[in-house]
């Protein structure tokens, strides 16, 4: 899917939900040519949520596609009950931690592994911060189970690139591939590729040309697939930023009146504000010094913040709160990505949600489904 056919807008969010068709969605989901809705970036930034999507689509319970957004639900489950500990390990994969190499691979790195599936993957990637998951998948197989890259590693590389990355459904996604937040780890070889991906993808004779036996044999033993011959053509990966591209070293105040009742926008929070209130529309930097973005994601952020308020404002949380001071109320939408960093009194409503809590935490999908289901 092209970065251009996803414009930051509540109309563009709507148009889009608008097109689904749920039907050939569940025929075709699993193919790169598939009817992928191309609604996750508008989630993952609050332009859309999935009551309002399952609502507009009025689709039965087991309907696929709402067991897809059930995945989303559910990743978001196990984070909000595990907190920080999803960005280790839930449990042992195949191999132990310290067999898996903390450093991506230069040859992956650049596309040039001569692996045809994962240098489209790769360039695809960078070129328009999309991806389907089915790719995704093989990506993180290839990384995790063939060339021995700890999932950790791969996960953080992918989500400073995506534009719709999700902390939550990316990094437990990678832990589902890798055998460490699920039962077995997720294996695919030459044979996946050619039925579901176009044929620039296809890969039979290349270094996941093996058998399903061969690839969890692979899984199981510490010896990595060898880097991509010499003289793969290769691609240069662009930057990650820690905040906007080009933002001022010096930033004018707020200049809020006294008793303000201000919305709060923020990256994950760029859905329509309430009417009648200030909007500030700001970036957090304390949220993205760990997690920085490409600028392919700041400019589609960038943009609706810019059409939410005219001069988005980006500074620490500590600055934030002392420009937030005068103001009579502040609210906005919580979100796991930016809760902790919001200023104290701030109230962040409710993300509102489709499937009813379910405590305590479920080790599975299967169990989380069946109890919210019930």
């Amino acid at each position: 899917m092209d970065f251009a056919d996803l414009p930051p807008t509540p109309e563009a969010a709507r148009a889009r939900l608008a097109a689904v068709d749920a039907a050939a969605y569940a025929r075709t989901r699993n193919h790169l040519a598939g009817a992928v809705t191309g609604l996750s970036p508008y989630l993952t930034h609050g332009l859309l949520t999935v009551p309002g999507c399952l609502a507009a689509l009025g689709l039965p319970p087991a309907h696929k596609l709402v067991y897809e957004f059930g995945w989303r639900a559910y990743f978001r489950h196990v984070w909000a009950h595990r907190g920080d500990a999803i960005l280790a390990s839930l449990h042992p994969g195949p191999l132990p931690d310290a067999a898996y190499a903390a450093e991506l691979p230069e040859d992956v790195r650049r596309g040039a592994t001569g692996v045809p599936v994962v240098d489209q993957a790769v360039r695809q990637l960078y070129a328009t911060g999309t991806l389907h998951n089915h790719a995704r998948l093989w990506l993180a197989s290839y990384l995790v189970h063939g060339r021995k890259l700890h999932w950790r590693a791969g996960a953080d590389w992918l989500y400073g690139h995506l534009l719709d990355g999700d902390l939550a459904s990316n990094h437990l996604g990678w832990q589902w591939v890798a055998g460490t937040g699920s039962q077995r780890p997720y294996l695919f070889d030459a044979a996946n590729v050619a039925r579901y991906a176009p044929a620039a993808w296809h890969s039979a004779g290349s270094a996941i040309d093996r058998s399903h036996a061969d690839w969890d044999a692979l899984a199981r033993r510490p010896e990595a697939l060898p880097a991509g011959p010499a003289g793969t053509a290769a691609v240069d990966e662009p930057p990650l930023h820690r905040c906007p591209p080009g933002v001022p070293a010096a930033r004018p105040p707020l200049a809020l009146r006294p008793g303000a009742e201000v919305w709060l926008a923020h990256p994950w929070a760029l859905g329509d504000p309430p009417e009648g209130a200030t909007v500030v529309a700001a970036v957090v930097t304390d949220a993205h010094a760990e997690r920085p973005w490409s600028a392919r994601r700041w400019a589609w952020v960038g943009a609706r913040l810019a059409a939410l308020a005219p001069a988005p404002w980006v500074g620490t949380a500590a600055e934030l709160a002392a420009a937030l001071a005068p103001a009579a109320r502040v609210r906005t939408v919580a979100n796991p990505h930016i809760d902790r960093w919001l200023p104290p009194g701030v109230l962040a409503l409710p993300e509102p949600q489709h499937f009813p809590p379910v405590a305590p935490v479920c080790a599975s999908f299967s169990r989380w489904w069946a109890r919210v289901q019930a």
